[in-house]
């Protein structure tokens, strides 16, 4: 059900919102109001009540978690699937990087799509491809792996259309310190997510001793979303929460809209530090437990597994950590941002610059310690998650804040795209790739095959380094470029506003010369 005075056709009507065009110092398509637009009465306006607007929220976050949940199932069943298709880490690794693959090819039409058409529509047929694809890969047998990795491409075209949209749709229902609480609450459901993924995934495994199961409770829970995304899910204005419900529109194409965010050197800089974030969680996330499972064998605390199900514990335990950090990375980064935003304008990419070179020593010690401690790698994946939750809402607010409302789809596209391209699409893949390699020297060493993915690992730390680097770079520009689009939004209210005195002006010298 769509809010009061919005477009019921997919394609979207944009007469009666403000344009953002061409201005001093900032170029952005052409005025497209006529004149009587811009007298279009309050009553008008399409609004959306802070009640509908916090309904709408919550199914955002809903659905985002069951899209986190989905994404690292797999990773919880990962030493299962190994031993039912019995896989290489590097062929097992590619069932993350097909998704990511073709996650990041799509979410640039989804972005170009989100900027010009009703959201809520690409959403929703987005969701029920992923549904059904999410649904039919549980159903694979030991001798089609490569249908696995089909099913999972197909996977990640679905949540291409929902990570990409979901967060501009949040930005055009609230604004100010209300907009980065909500966008908090909304990113801290990846690390939940992610967590959860890992448990409902080995919980599934061990209760029915069948990893096929760990693929089928998120597609029966996304029906639910489904059904309430059609239903409670409105499609606003784009700027509709920075204009009082009237939104933004303007005429610009594709091109146009990728020179603007590349001149961005914010935008720029801060992509390249969710990059790197991307590469370093997206590694860590699908190899830690296999990691910690391989260094119980290591340690003689465990037999090697050589039959489903395998032992699930280090999925359980990694998951809650990677929950319990999420929800308090997530809210202490964005207390963080609340408090020191006014007082020094470029807090937010110096708290994500500190989270990621203050997590750098953690992954260092995990690496090297796991091979003797269990519960101090433990305490030091619990820190090191910890720091790097700081970034997942304060990054995204940065986008926010940083490009204007119409652009925002296309900007949050092409990050995505650009991160999972040089990041997690490769990273999991380029660590098994690496460990394989090491581990061919001693082939049938149990204890050789948890140091050759130890080493590969390294690579890790070195990358959240560069990622410390770029966000602090994003400090030198942030500042300007927000305030560039503010100056754009309120120089159009204030254009507007002109405007119609003038007409009223004119209308009264007409009418009583």
């Amino acid at each position: 059900m769509e809010p009061n005075g919005s477009v019921e056709s997919s394609k979207e009507n944009p007469a009666p919102r403000r344009s953002l065009s061409s201005s001093p110092g900032l170029q952005y398509g052409a005025l497209v109001n006529s004149v009587t637009s811009l007298t279009t009465p309050e009553s008008q306006i399409p609004t959306i009540s802070n009640r509908r607007a916090y309904v709408a929220m919550a199914v955002l976050c809903y659905i985002n978690l069951l899209n986190y949940m989905e994404r690292y199932t797999i990773a919880g069943v990962l030493l299962n699937i190994q031993t039912f298709f019995n896989i290489s880490d590097s062929t097992a690794a590619l069932l993350q990087t097909v998704f990511i693959c073709s996650f990041l090819l799509l979410a640039p039409l989804f972005g170009y799509l989100g900027d010009r058409y009703n959201r809520k529509y690409i959403m929703i047929g987005g969701l029920c491809v992923w549904l059904l694809t999410a649904a039919a890969s549980s159903f694979v047998t030991e001798s089609y792996f490569w249908l696995l990795a089909l099913l999972r491409a197909l996977v990640g075209i679905g949540e291409a259309s929902y990570s990409t949209i979901a967060p501009t749709i949040i930005g055009d229902l609230f604004t100010g310190g209300k907009r980065s609480i909500m966008i908090c609450i909304f990113y801290i459901f990846i690390p939940v997510g992610s967590g959860l993924g890992y448990i409902v995934g080995a919980g599934s495994a061990s209760l029915t001793g069948d990893w096929h199961w760990a693929l089928r409770i998120t597609p029966i829970m996304g029906v639910v979303g489904l059904i309430l995304m059609i239903f409670l899910c409105p499609n606003p204005a784009r700027g509709a929460a920075e204009t009082n419900g009237e939104g933004v529109v303007a005429e610009s194409s594709y091109l146009e809209d990728v020179k603007y965010l590349l001149k961005n050197k914010s935008y720029v800089w801060s992509s390249l530090g969710v990059t790197a974030l991307a590469f370093l969680t997206g590694a860590l996330a699908f190899w830690v437990p296999t990691f910690l499972s391989r260094a119980h064998v290591t340690q003689g605390l465990r037999p090697p597994c050589t039959d489903e199900p395998c032992d699930s514990t280090d999925s359980f335990i990694f998951g809650g950590v990677t929950v319990a950090t999420g929800i308090l990375g997530g809210a202490l980064g964005t207390t963080m941002s609340r408090t020191f935003r006014d007082k020094v304008p470029y807090a937010d990419p110096l708290i994500c610059g500190v989270g990621m070179l203050g997590s750098v020593p953690c992954i260092f010690i995990i690496i090297f310690v796991a091979a003797s401690s269990i519960p101090a790698t433990y305490v030091f994946i619990f820190f090191g998650e910890l720091l790097l939750s700081l970034n997942w809402a304060v990054m995204a607010d940065i986008l926010l804040y940083v490009v204007i409302p119409t652009r925002r789809a296309t900007a949050e596209a092409l990050q995505i795209s650009f991160a999972h391209l040089l990041g997690d699409a490769g990273s999991p893949y380029l660590i098994g790739v690496i460990s394989d390699a090491i581990r061919s020297s001693k082939p049938g060493d149990l204890n050789w095959s948890f140091h050759s993915l130890k080493f590969s690992l390294l690579l890790c730390p070195f990358v959240g380094i560069l990622g410390g680097a770029f966000f602090l770079f994003t400090t030198k520009y942030i500042t300007e470029d927000s305030k560039a689009v503010l100056r754009l939004i309120e120089g159009k209210a204030v254009l507007n506003a002109c405007l119609c005195h003038l007409l009223i002006f004119l209308f009264l010298k007409l009418k009583f010369p």
